[in-house]
Parts: structure tokens; sequence; C-alpha cells
């Protein structure tokens, strides 16, 4: 669990130096990097190899949220796709959600030919049919950057959940398959379920097909109605989904995560009328490991000053989004374990 005051102080020391001391993009392809600061929850058992400390995963981050520094950060993970190339991302519920604007994505998206990807909704709105969803899509600006394909336009695919303690299958979209690397572009917000929303959420709710959804909001025990589910079911049954995901992507070695964590409002981009956001954007990070990814976020989140980020620290804890950290690094999704690395010059 979540060391709040002993590690809190470190934290924002170093967040605080980090701040402070960091000034503009890099531009360079080679990217200079530097420590910051590791990972402040407690790994858990089963990611501590036997007689050692837990592997740390690299998480980039830059405070640079632009075309430019979204391009940087993406180039710090030295990661190069194969084959045909799906970007995930949400296109957001009208009319106001935060989606993830496309000037800011544009240039990253179009320089790996990616192809856009989501998946309908389960709980109604303007996207749970496919008609009305490739109209959002256009309404939002992503056709007009790339191709797009509602992935669970034509049903779902089952891949295997090992492992878990609720899933044994992930339904996702029909046309995941057709994919052969994938890029996860997430918002990072909080969530009304699940707490917050990052990585981990993107690859489970938000590659699966509808009846996928009430799967994993359900734990496992309905295709066609997402509500009255256990919490923690949910929570743990988002991880479980992930890792099925990753497992299915060679061990993880054809996917990579980016959150950027900007209009950090306490509601999820599946709000068409989210709560404004409470405090101030803090940059973009990238990892090959969705968890210490998502863990970093978190981290940053609890790291703020003054009572900013209050709201958002407080819908995390009221939904126990923790659990779901806690949950895919036991079942090896990934590590609660970083060194968060600046890019920034």
């Amino acid at each position: 669990m979540f060391q709040k005051v002993s590690i809190l102080f470190i934290i924002l020391a170093l967040i605080s130096a980090f701040m402070t001391g960091c000034g503009g993009q890099n531009n360079s392809s080679s990217h200079a990097t530097s420590p910051i600061a590791p990972g402040s929850f407690q790994p858990s058992a089963s990611s501590a190899p036997e007689g050692g400390e837990a592997e740390k995963s690299i998480v980039y981050m830059t405070t640079d949220i632009s075309p430019e520094g979204l391009i940087a950060v993406y180039k710090a993970l030295n990661w190069t796709p194969v084959g045909k190339v799906a970007v995930k991302l949400s296109t957001g519920e009208p009319p106001a959600s935060n989606y993830l604007e496309p000037d800011l994505i544009a240039d990253l998206v179009q320089s790996i030919n990616g192809t856009i990807v989501e998946c309908n909704t389960a709980y109604g709105g303007s996207r749970a049919e496919t008609a009305m969803h490739y109209q959002v899509a256009e309404d939002h600006g992503c056709t007009a950057i790339a191709d797009f394909q509602i992935l669970d336009e034509d049903g779902s695919m089952s891949i295997p959940v090992t492992g878990g303690t609720n899933l044994t299958e992930n339904l996702v979209g029909a046309a995941f398959a057709n994919y052969d690397s994938y890029l996860v572009l997430s918002h990072f917000k909080g969530h009304a379920m699940a707490g917050f929303g990052g990585a981990i959420k993107n690859i489970s709710i938000g590659l699966g097909s509808s009846e996928g959804k009430c799967l994993i909001h359900t734990g496992g025990k309905s295709h066609t109605n997402p509500w009255g589910g256990d919490q923690t079911a949910f929570t743990e049954s988002m991880a479980e989904a992930g890792k099925s995901v990753s497992d299915y992507l060679d061990n993880g070695n054809r996917i990579v995560y980016i959150n950027v964590m900007n209009r950090l409002s306490i509601d999820c981009d599946c709000n068409g009328n989210p709560a404004e956001p409470d405090m101030h954007d803090i940059g973009i990070l990238a990892s090959t490991d969705p968890v210490a990814l998502d863990q970093a976020c978190v981290d940053l989140i609890y790291a703020q000053k003054d009572g900013d980020g209050a709201s958002l620290v407080n819908r995390i804890e009221s939904r126990n989004g923790l659990h779901t950290l806690e949950h895919a690094a036991e079942i090896g999704l990934g590590t609660r374990t970083y060194e968060l690395v600046s890019i920034d010059e």
C-alpha cells in the first residue's frame, strides 16, 4: 500500500526540484536522460526477485505538453513498431469531454503511419453504436489526421486470460488481431468507477468490445450488463484483461504506452460533462510497462503541493483505484517499482 507519510516528503522535494530545474524540450534524437525519482510504492512480493530488490522499469517524462514533447518522449522509448500499427485512444464522449486534441497527437500518429482505433461503449451515449461512434470520431478530429477504425464494429474476439482470479477470457474488438503493434495513447485523469484512468484502463476497458466491457465491469459475471458488479472484482478484472492484451502482443514486446497528464479532471473522457480540473497540468510520461507508467502518474498526483490534486486523490481512494495496480503487479502485467527519467534539458 501507499506509504503516504514517510514517502511524500521525499517525493515533494524531488518533484519540486524537477519542476523548477527542468527547462525546455529536447529536440535531439539522442535524448540525454537523468534520473528524477524512484517509484514510491512498495513493490508487491510477486514482482521482486527472490533474495533481491524488485527490478525497476524506466518511465520517461517531459513537462513539454506539445506535439514536439509527445514525439520526444515516444522516441525515448527506443521502440520500433512492426507491421500494421494501431494507436489506441479515447475518442471522448460529447459534448465537452477532455479527450486528447488532434493537434497534439497528429504528428506522432502520422510519424508511425498509425491507424487510430477505438471500441464502442457499453453504457449508452453517443458512442454506443458504430455509426454514431464514427460520427463522433469525425467530429472530434480523429478521422482528419489518420485512418480510423471501430475495432468491435463486427463483434468480439476472445483472447485467453492466464493467472487471473476473475476472468478466463477477455473479449476485445474483432479487428484487434488485424494490427501487429499498438501504441496506447492515454489521457490520464480520474474515473467515476475505476478511480483513475490511464494505460491499464485503456488496454482493458478501452480495447474491450461492448460485451467485453460488461465482462470486466462485472468481474466475469455478465456479457450484457455492465452494472452491479463487485468493485474489487472490477479493478482486478481490468488488470487481468490488460495482462491478456500484453500477453497476446508477444508478451508486451509489440505494445508501448504514453500517458498525457493534462486537463486532470476527476472524471473520465467517457463523461461528456466532466468536472473542471482543479490542478495544473503536469507533463507526458511514457514506458514499455503500463503498471510502472500508471504508478508514476499516481505518484505525481499524490506529490502535488498545497492540496493541488486533492480531489483526484480522493476519487482514486474512494474507488480503491490503487488495487488495480496491486493486482496488475501480482499477476505479472508489470512492476510498481520504477525510475522516473526526465528527457528535458
